[in-house]
């Protein structure tokens, strides 16, 4: 009798283990109504958003300045005799795309100014207009980055390459 009640105890620990080992988050993952963000979140989001219109403003302030000393270095090098078509040709896009792009970077900077939903220290005072505000602040970033099109990384490149090509003669061999 002994023998027949351990076997049966430890078939049922056999199947209680089995049984714990299925996975159940499956189940709880199928949830039709998932959580709502938290204001932590929101406000999270909020800090990143303004963090990134402050660094857009970087590029947008005192552009005609940045276009001009980037030109006269063209122009000074093609007066030396180098070729600048590519670079030239890399800061008329970016000079293009900024101005395309202006508008839109104003139009996140009033979204960002009137932070509906959000109080003056970007804490949550009503979290479906901060949600609202941070959606429209994202198709207003999102417009930003097509405008722009990559014409500031195409921009970068360019002069590095241009720097590289016109590297004197014994630096170039120190690198080989």
């Amino acid at each position: 009798m002994k023998n027949k009640f351990t076997k049966l105890v430890t078939a049922f620990l056999a199947a209680a283990l089995f049984l714990a080992a299925i996975p159940v988050s499956s189940v709880l993952a199928a949830d039709e109504n998932p959580p709502k963000p938290t204001n932590e979140k929101l406000e999270a989001a909020w800090a990143r958003a303004v963090k990134t219109h402050e660094r857009l403003g970087k590029a947008f302030e005192d552009t005609d300045g940045r276009i001009a000393k980037l030109q006269g270095m063209i122009d000074k090098a093609a007066a030396n005799g180098k070729d600048v078509s590519q670079l030239q040709a890399a800061l008329d896009a970016y000079e293009s795309a900024l101005t395309a792009a202006r508008p839109q970077y104003e139009a996140l900077g009033n979204v960002i100014d009137a932070h509906s939903g959000f109080d003056a220290n970007g804490k949550v005072a009503n979290a479906e207009q901060a949600k609202a505000t941070l959606k429209e602040a994202s198709e207003k970033m999102k417009a930003i980055k097509e405008s722009m099109g990559g014409t500031f990384k195409a921009l970068r490149e360019a002069i590095k390459a241009f720097r590289e090509a016109n590297k004197p003669a014994e630096e170039k061999s120190e690198r080989d």
